[in-house]
């Protein structure tokens, strides 16, 4: 269809890819306001699911390859055009890795006084030395499982090195390995705090004309094999059912959600659980390796009379955010299936807890920090064999519709960069900033 007739476009989901979708659309050299009536449907509220719940990290490492460098590009000037520094916290992070070994000694420590650093013996910014520790196997005991953050590429591109010497909110007689994002020009590293992020693209989008409806649940996408027709959804509050007519294009940009609108994508749900501190440290991301003493358990569990859940090494992630936060998030599960909407998600206060405890036996800082929020949320992922892990972004076998969906850990990173090319690929016909081929809905039979 050309862009200069008149269109009326629907994105279903209110997260971080339907948000930028609106924004780059609104953008786009060919948006007319006079032709293009835009409407975005969210069943909850904006950012209400994974895009307000993440951690907002930003990074050249991340994956899908073909995405990242225009996505990263495209945050470092939406943040120069928009203040995005003050409005959303965008800024440039230091990354790393550390291996820790935590002895019962080291347990009790006790955290440091407000305003003071959790160094001690070791000494800022000395070699660490790397030590071989193996602990204890516990039986009928799981392993930890990982979140789909860094693949093998990301961790070849991890160097030796010092533990920094501003990184002092850390244990340094626990951690004895560091290793940091060292290949200049491709380990670049930022962040953005993901709620303000996504809330801002969507208010940047409203004020250029996009009408956004919330509490609006779609629940039929009808379309014949030539076009689309009209969208079916629910009002949340009223359970009144409504229908909008003419509709030329719609993109499905509904995370987890995405394949009850469209089961052709198999897009699977990962629960992750996360936790925020009321903290203000220095800004680093930090993947972690902790081995634990054997007969740990955490104290929330010892209450319960619970044993620990894991063999003895997690590896939380922990994130120092702007606005005086650090993000923690743990493993992932599959035991509680999608609900409908993303304020029905469950959240295992016990599982928040244990990325906690874990995070204290490393941080006397944290362990001594109050807890602004505890949390869950559902993680879209694209399965796909023997290709590399990405979303799927573009048409699909029937014309006027598309699909953005299925970024797993790297939809804040990825989101303007789909937002960008999807805004291309509706308007101009095809993607012209990036070649995402790879990532292309029809080459998985959607």
């Amino acid at each position: 269809m050309d862009a200069q007739q008149k269109r009326n476009i629907v994105i279903i989901g209110g997260g971080i890819i339907g948000c930028t979708t609106a924004y780059f659309l609104t953008r786009h050299p060919k948006f007319n306001p006079q032709l293009h009536k835009i409407t975005l449907l969210e069943a909850t509220a904006i950012a209400s699911g994974a895009s307000g719940k993440a951690g907002g990290l930003l990074a050249l490492w991340a994956y899908p390859t073909c995405l990242v460098p225009l996505s990263y590009r495209l945050h470092r000037e939406l943040a120069a055009e928009h203040g995005g520094a003050e409005r959303w916290g965008y800024r440039r992070v230091g990354c790393g890795s550390l291996r820790a070994h935590v002895r019962n000694s080291n347990l009790l420590k006790p955290a440091p006084a407000a305003g003071q650093s959790a160094q001690n013996g070791n000494g800022a910014g000395e070699n660490l030395p790397i030590q071989s520790v193996v602990g204890d196997e516990v039986k009928d005991e799981k392993d930890w499982e990982k979140l789909p953050k860094q693949d093998d590429k990301a961790a070849s591109l991890l160097k030796d090195s010092r533990l920094p010497a501003d990184l002092d909110w850390l244990d340094r007689d626990v951690i004895y390995h560091y290793e940091e994002m060292g290949m200049p020009g491709s380990t670049e590293t930022a962040q953005v705090h993901p709620f303000h992020f996504t809330t801002a693209m969507a208010e940047l989008a409203a004020q250029k004309g996009v009408d956004i409806k919330l509490g609006a649940r779609v629940t039929k996408i009808n379309h014949t094999k030539s076009e689309v027709q009209n969208i079916e959804y629910e009002d949340k509050s009223t359970k009144e059912h409504h229908t909008i007519e003419g509709v030329t294009d719609v993109v499905v940009t509904a995370g987890p959600w995405t394949s009850r609108l469209l089961p052709r994508t198999k897009i699977e749900s990962l629960r992750a659980h996360s936790v925020v501190f009321d903290a203000d440290v220095s800004p680093y991301a930090v993947f972690t390796d902790i081995q634990l003493p054997t007969d740990y358990v955490p104290e929330h569990r010892a209450a319960k009379g619970q044993k620990r859940k894991h063999r003895g090494n997690v590896d939380p992630e922990i994130y120092a955010r702007p606005f005086s936060e650090v993000y923690a998030c743990g493993e992932p599960d599959s035991t509680i299936p999608l609900p409908d909407y993303a304020d029905q998600v469950q959240c295992d206060e016990a599982q928040c807890d244990d990325i906690i405890a874990y995070i204290g036996t490393i941080s006397p800082q944290l362990r001594g920090a109050s807890i602004k929020a505890k949390q869950a949320c559902y993680l879209p992922q694209h399965v796909r064999m023997g290709h590399e892990r990405g979303p799927l972004i573009g048409k699909t076998a029937v014309p006027g519709l598309y699909v953005a969906a299925g970024h797993t850990c790297w939809g804040i990173q990825n989101g303007p960069g789909t937002g960008c090319l999807m805004a291309e690929i509706i308007l101009d016909g095809k993607a012209t900033s990036a070649d995402v081929d790879s990532l292309d809905p029809k080459k998985w039979k959607v």
